[in-house]
């Protein structure tokens, strides 16, 4: 929203214009991850503003940059997490939408306006954020499960029953954290000890997978790495899912929704992230995929147990979720060699 003073005469034409706009807008095309996006929002959205919402998924960050980076997409908007956000800016890949300047960006609460991938919102607003850790069936195990060595030295109960994320990323982080060594890690000596552990622990993972949900509540494992709203959405279904708060730490992320360069709809897109930072709407969207959205005064569109749920208050006592930056080229090349191997 711009901010300058006006002429009462030029005021009612400019709150002409946006009534017009707001009445018939066209299209929008969003592109986000997997299950991931209430159908009632879009909805909502499609009907505030007579606009036509076609949404399409995807199963990694890496995947979305890759599908956007080779173009003839046609995408408005992607939700990338929060290293992918600064990634995309530095590529120089988004439309500088300034969120900050927009009517509800005053409902962002005070913990997201100024954040690492995008100081100062001025490309992104907040979709979901939460943290990645894993769950366990404790009617499968009833050990001590809020400790990383579940998913890299697992009891003999456990092995042959684990799956793992399909994400380079969530996988070497986790496993840094278990030997006590630093994110974003380029010393050989200690890689190679991170490799040499993956694929031993490989032994015991049964699949590497993102579909998390299907995977716990089916029974095909008793223990998989995920996200906390996911997790809460499996144990509506399986009570006995756990989800950990391992004491090595776990990983803090938030995804945001962004404007790619070039959108052809550029002002629809700017209405639908200014239209999310509504509590009432940020409330729709947390409400489909159990996560936490990051909008003051959302809470009180969500039912009253939200708040409360194992997957979304820590536990006194748990670490504080670890936000990990995007890494440097070199690091990024080691992973990729620790990733290629893992993948043998």
């Amino acid at each position: 929203m711009m901010r300058y003073a006006v002429r009462a005469a030029f005021a009612g034409v400019v709150a002409a214009f946006c009534a017009t706009t707001a009445q018939a807008d066209g299209a929008l095309h969003i592109y986000n991850w997997g299950n991931y996006t209430n159908p009632e929002l879009l909805k909502k959205f499609e009907e505030t503003y007579n606009v036509t919402v076609t949404l399409d998924g995807y199963d990694s960050n890496e995947t979305m940059l890759a599908k956007v980076e080779a173009g003839g997409h046609g995408y408005d908007i992607v939700v990338p997490g929060d290293y992918m956000v600064a990634i995309m800016i530095e590529k120089g890949m988004l439309e500088e939408t300034r969120p900050d300047l927009m009517e509800n960006f005053k409902n962002v609460d005070e913990q997201w306006k100024d954040v690492y991938w995008d100081p100062g919102r001025r490309y992104s607003v907040p979709w979901q954020w939460g943290t990645t850790a894993f769950v366990v069936n404790t009617a499968k195990y009833d050990g001590d499960i809020n400790t990383l060595s579940i998913l890299f030295d697992p009891p003999e109960a456990l092995c042959g029953r684990i799956n793992m994320l399909l994400d380079v990323n969530d996988v070497i982080n986790a496993g840094l954290r278990y030997l006590g060594y630093p994110r974003c890690n380029s010393n050989p000596d200690q890689l190679r000890e991170l490799n040499d552990m993956l694929v031993k622990a490989k032994e015991c993972w049964r699949t590497m997978a993102y579909e998390t949900i299907a995977l716990t509540t089916s029974g095909d494992v008793d223990v998989s790495q995920q996200w906390n709203g996911a997790a809460m959405r499996a144990r509506a279904d399986v009570p006995t899912l756990q989800y950990a708060y391992p004491k090595e730490g776990f990983t803090g992320w938030m995804d945001n929704v962004v404007v790619l360069k070039g959108a052809a709809n550029l002002e629809n897109a700017k209405l639908f992230q200014n239209f999310i930072m509504d509590p009432e709407n940020a409330a729709l969207i947390s409400d489909f995929a159990k996560y936490a959205n990051g909008i003051a005064g959302s809470e009180a569109f969500l039912p009253e147990e939200f708040a409360n749920a194992p997957e979304i208050k820590l536990p006194a006592g748990a670490p504080a979720p670890e936000f990990v930056p995007p890494c440097g080229p070199e690091v990024a090349a080691f992973y990729d060699k620790i990733w290629t191997n893992l993948q043998k």
